[in-house]
C-alpha cells in the first residue's frame, strides 16, 4: 500500500520505500534546472541584460487583421541612446537621440528638467550639439524613439503629456516642432511625419533624401504662434493622443490619415488630416518601416502606445 511510504521505521530513519520521494524531489530539480537554462536562453535572446529596459513590458500578439504592439510602460527602467539600433540594449525600442527614454510612475518619458552636469549624455550632448540641447542641459530637445519591428500597413497611436516646454535659443526651435509619430521609418532621412505642431497645426510631413515636403496642414488649436512671446499652442500638464493610418492602395498611392483626442477618456477619434501620396513630392514610400516617437525642446511623458497591422 503507498501508505507504507509515510510509516516510519523502528529507528526512526526513513523506510527504503521512500526512495521513490528522493527520485521525484531529483526529477523536480532537474526540471527547474531546464526551466531555469530556458529562461536564460529567452533572456539573452531578447536582450534583457544590461540596463534595465521595456522589452518585458511590452506586448506583441495577433489581432484578427494581423499582428499588435503595445506599451503601457508599467516598470521602471531606461532604455539609452546608442548609435545603431543593433546596439540597444532593448529587443523592441531604440533610442536613436535624446539619451534616454525614462520609465516610472506607470509612463515613459523624456529626460525631465536638467541632466546635471558630470553625466554621461550631458558631456555628450554639450560636446556634439550644446546648440539645440542649451549646452548639454536638455538632450530631450530632439527625442527619437523607434521602434524595432517594421509595418506596412498599420494603425499606430500614442498619449502625450507635455511637461515643460524648453525655451532653448536654437534656431532649430520653431513652429514646426511637436508631438509626433514615425510612420515607414527607413533611417533619418526617408519617412512619414504626422503629429500636432506647437502653432497649433496637425501636419503629415514626409522626408525623402533629407528633405522635408508638407503634405498636408489643418488648424487644431486656435491662437497665433510667436516664438517669443507664445511659443506653444498645445496643452500642457493634460494628455492628448495622436492616432495615425497609413496604407498602400492597389494602385500604388499611400494613404496616410492622422486623428486626435484631446484627452485619455474620450472615446472617439477626431480626424486632423489627410492626404494620398501620388509621388507629388518625392516618391512615395512603399516599403514596410519603422514606427516610433518624436518630440521636439520640450519634457514630454508618453503612455499606451499601440502599433496594429491592418
Amino acid at each position: 500500500m503507498l501508505m507504507a511510504n509515510y510509516i516510519p521505521s523502528q529507528k526512526g530513519g526513513p523506510l527504503a520505500s521512500e526512495k521513490p520521494k528522493n527520485s521525484l524531489f531529483w526529477a523536480s530539480l532537474a526540471l527547474m534546472i531546464v526551466l531555469a537554462l530556458g529562461i536564460a536562453i529567452y533572456v539573452k535572446n531578447h536582450r534583457l541584460l544590461g540596463e534595465p529596459t521595456l522589452s518585458f513590458l511590452s506586448s506583441a500578439s495577433k489581432s484578427k487583421s494581423g499582428k499588435t504592439f503595445s506599451d503601457k510602460f508599467t516598470r521602471k527602467g531606461y532604455v539609452g541612446e546608442t548609435a545603431k539600433m543593433s546596439e540597444s540594449s532593448n529587443g523592441r525600442w531604440w533610442v536613436n537621440s535624446g539619451g534616454r527614454m525614462d520609465i516610472s510612475g506607470g509612463t515613459g518619458k523624456t529626460i525631465l528638467g536638467n541632466l546635471s552636469s558630470g553625466g554621461k549624455w550631458f558631456k555628450n550632448y554639450k560636446k556634439n550639439n550644446p546648440e539645440d540641447t542649451d549646452g548639454g542641459l536638455h538632450p530631450q530637445n530632439i527625442f527619437r524613439l523607434v521602434t524595432r519591428g517594421k509595418w506596412e500597413n498599420f494603425s499606430q497611436e500614442a498619449y502625450f503629456r507635455i511637461r515643460k516646454m524648453n525655451l532653448s535659443d536654437s534656431e532649430n526651435r520653431n513652429e514646426s516642432n511637436g508631438i509626433l509619430l514615425f510612420n515607414r521609418y527607413q533611417d533619418g532621412d526617408d519617412l512619414y511625419y504626422t503629429g500636432l505642431r506647437v502653432d497649433g497645426y496637425a501636419v503629415i510631413k514626409k522626408k525623402i533624401d533629407g528633405d522635408y515636403h508638407t503634405l498636408a496642414y489643418e488648424r487644431i488649436f486656435r491662437g497665433d504662434y510667436d516664438r517669443d512671446s507664445n511659443p506653444n499652442l498645445l496643452p500642457v500638464g493634460r494628455w492628448i493622443g495622436i492616432r495615425s493610418v497609413v496604407k498602400t492602395k492597389k494602385n500604388g498611392d499611400v494613404e496616410i490619415s492622422l486623428y486626435w483626442k484631446n484627452k485619455k477618456s474620450s472615446k472617439k477619434w477626431i480626424l486632423a488630416a489627410h492626404y494620398t501620396d501620388k509621388g507629388q513630392k518625392g516618391d512615395e514610400i512603399t516599403d514596410s518601416g519603422y514606427g516610433g516617437i518624436r518630440t521636439d525642446f520640450m519634457d514630454v511623458e508618453f503612455d499606451q502606445y499601440k502599433i496594429s497591422e491592418l
